[in-house]
């Protein structure tokens, strides 16, 4: 009796257990050519990673209260995230992986890390309320990231669409960070009178609505930074730095409250100039 030959088995295996170079990315070259790419870059991902550190360094040390370190942790890895794409472009090592990774750090960084810090220092003090505030802020910075992710390359590069993870961050961690700072350093928003935290658990379900709206941001893309400018403009830059640290969390807590009000005060304006004209 013949035995019928073994079909050739299609199955992709591992080669090995350990994830080296498994990954593989097709992109199109300068002359529409599709180019396979095994491995991935270090360099910028290496900013990724330290972005996300800072946001699992921020989830910890808020869960063992200490605050004001959690709440800084947040503006540095606002930081971290700013490098990690620049130094993608500067060095033209950008990749889809990258660009997912980046995502996924930003949802710790941005969305679980200032959630937890809120949550923490005051909202615990309002029960199953506190905790559905926080809640909604982590959904829709995760929709915020998605949609951001479905949007690359089909809107204008000068706008965010609803306000930044990292913007609403600053707001949320800013307020902790500035509270924290006061004449009586170690108060936490539990301590607080009722009406100051429910203004809180307002303004961080409001960052985290605005995050979702479809309300424009200046996303400050379009500067160039390569380019030369008049002297002046150093001695603004050194200003600016002096104001920061003279008092970093009320100054950074007012830079970005201003930033995440700017949206709907120009929304207001144009809606205001198209029924006037």
């Amino acid at each position: 009796m013949n035995e019928r030959p073994e079909e050739p088995n299609n199955s992709v295996e591992p080669e090995s257990l350990l994830p080296i170079d498994e990954h593989v990315e097709e992109i199109q070259d300068s002359e529409g050519r599709k180019v396979r790419h095994r491995g991935i870059y270090l360099l910028p991902n290496l900013f990724t990673t330290a972005n996300l550190f800072a946001g699992f360094f921020c989830i910890i040390t808020a869960i063992n209260g200490n605050f004001y370190v959690a709440a800084a942790t947040v503006f540095v890895a606002m930081v971290l995230d700013s490098l990690d794409g620049r130094v993608a472009r500067l060095t033209n090592t950008q990749s889809a992986f990258g660009a997912e990774y980046d995502s996924l750090s930003d949802m710790v960084a941005f969305g679980l890390a200032p959630a937890v810090l809120a949550y923490e220092w005051a909202l615990s003090g309002l029960g199953n309320v506190g905790l559905t505030v926080a809640f909604i802020y982590v959904a829709c910075a995760a929709l915020r990231l998605a949609r951001f992710n479905t949007q690359i390359g089909k809107v204008d590069k000068r706008w965010f669409i609803g306000l930044a993870s990292p913007a609403a961050a600053g707001v949320v961690a800013g307020s902790v960070w500035a509270v924290w700072a006061l004449d009586e350093p170690g108060i936490r928003g539990v301590d607080l009178p009722l009406a100051v935290v429910m203004l809180f658990a307002l303004l961080v379900a409001g960052a985290g609505l605005l995050m979702v709206s479809n309300i424009k941001y200046y996303s400050f893309k379009d500067l160039d930074l390569k380019g030369r400018v008049p002297f002046v403009a150093i001695l603004v830059v050194v200003l600016v730095f002096a104001v920061v640290f003279s008092d970093p969390p009320r100054i950074l807590l007012l830079i970005f409250l201003a930033y995440a009000v700017s949206g709907p005060v120009q929304f207001l304006m144009r809606r205001r100039k198209r029924v006037e004209g």
